[in-house]
């Protein structure tokens, strides 16, 4: 992947994960990845339409998953897509803790574990 499209998926992000909102200035330890919003594996492309800024805990609790169960009603719900999807129609910020406030919401948190201890202290941190 050519540098120009990393900075390209980057700036577009404003460098904070399109999951769980965290900028990259604060969680220094970790690069954020770039990742495939759907993965190469289920037919994904490596187009900018297709690439998404993600922290390391976000992607690597992603990893190929396409969909997940919706806690509140045990549903199939796709996960949330930065590129077709409003954050803001599926998501919303108690405090620290990310709120799924739909199905293709909730799923995402769960399959992300967005609200694991350490992220919920350090969205509470920077908030």
């Amino acid at each position: 992947m050519e540098a120009s499209l990393r900075e390209f998926v980057r700036a577009r992000a404003g460098n904070r994960c399109e999951y769980c909102l965290i900028h990259q200035d604060d969680d220094p330890y970790f690069r954020f990845h770039i990742e495939h919003v759907l993965p190469l594996k289920h037919g994904g492309t490596d187009d900018a339409e297709n690439l998404g800024l993600a922290c390391r805990h976000c992607n690597l609790h992603k990893g190929s998953n396409i969909s997940g169960i919706d806690p509140e009603d045990e549903s199939l719900a796709p996960l949330y897509n930065p590129r077709s999807d409003d954050w803001n129609t599926h998501f919303a910020f108690q405090g620290g803790v990310v709120v799924g406030l739909s199905a293709i919401g909730r799923a995402t948190i769960r399959v992300l574990s967005m609200n694991d201890g350490d992220r919920v202290d350090l969205r509470d941190q920077v908030g």
